[in-house]
């Protein structure tokens, strides 16, 4: 208690900025991480962490010895896993964004994100224009959002559609989407190495499924061979999917999951959705 007695209004003031610089710079880290899937290898290391934790309270030293030889390892390891994210921090710090000020996502944006899209995809279906349209949920894809061409655009059918219309610069590759807004397009995706995916479907439908693979993201690829409209998620894959079905499940994986309340409003979307298109097409 001495030490806290002996202190003087200047020391106090200067260990309270302290702390609150070191705090910011770590809710910054944070906000940078959480739209990364970095978030999962970080929960990784929290579980090894609390494993050494257990490990040196009971002496288990099998265990303990164990996790000091992969701490030994880690640094160079977390560097390895971490390299995209860290190449991040330091291009934003060059840019001077690192601070700068986040707007959080709009939650109540379903209803005219997926109104865009559905409309886009019906045109594009019609036509036989391949597309496909990534939507981001928690696992975050900045990664794969970096590889594209940046937009941050509001989310419109004829934007989607000028987009993958043929011979576009842009209409090859993913187009990724985050909240209500066109983060990027022509972006490269993952391709799905499963062997047991048809060998009718092509490098579109792979990067599809790939993204769900590694990602908890939904896919709406539209064929540029039967303009057949299919749903990828959980490296799943769903070919021919009519559009009352795709306008559903595109609401329950994306609507909030809240309240009762929330999912009356979702309920309600969906119907005023269906209205203003005039039904759906079977």
């Amino acid at each position: 208690m001495s030490y806290f007695s002996d202190l003087t209004w200047h020391d106090w003031l200067k260990d309270i900025i302290d702390v609150g610089i070191v705090s910011y710079i770590i809710y910054k880290m944070i906000l940078l991480v959480r739209g990364t899937r970095a978030v999962q290898l970080l929960k990784g290391i929290f579980v090894l962490v609390g494993t050494w934790a257990i490990s040196t309270w009971f002496n288990l030293y099998t265990l303990k010895w164990l996790m000091n030889q992969m701490f030994t390892f880690g640094v160079v390891s977390v560097l390895i896993i971490f390299q995209p994210e860290l190449r991040r921090v330091l291009e934003q710090l060059g840019r001077g964004k690192l601070f700068s000020r986040t707007y959080s996502l709009e939650r109540d944006a379903v209803s005219e994100q997926v109104d865009g899209v559905i409309k886009a995809v019906q045109h594009m279906a019609s036509r036989k224009i391949g597309a496909l349209i990534v939507f981001e949920r928690s696992t975050g894809v900045s990664e794969l959002i970096e590889s594209g061409i940046q937009m941050e655009s509001r989310i419109t059918s004829e934007l989607l559609i000028n987009i993958f219309t043929p011979n576009a610069p842009l209409h090859d590759g993913a187009v990724i989407i985050r909240g209500n807004q066109i983060m990027a397009a022509g972006c490269y995706l993952p391709l799905s190495e499963n062997p047991f995916i048809s060998k009718e479907l092509g490098t579109r439908h792979r990067a599809a499924i790939g993204v769900s693979e590694v990602s908890d993201a939904i896919s709406v690829v539209v064929s540029e061979e039967t303009g057949q409209v299919s749903l990828s998620l959980n490296g799943m894959i769903v070919r021919d999917i009519n559009e009352e079905s795709l306008i559903s499940k595109l609401f329950e994986e994306l609507t909030p999951k809240t309240s009762p309340k929330s999912k009356e409003k979702s309920t309600l979307s969906i119907s005023s959705l269906f209205k203003r298109k005039g039904g759906g097409r079977g």
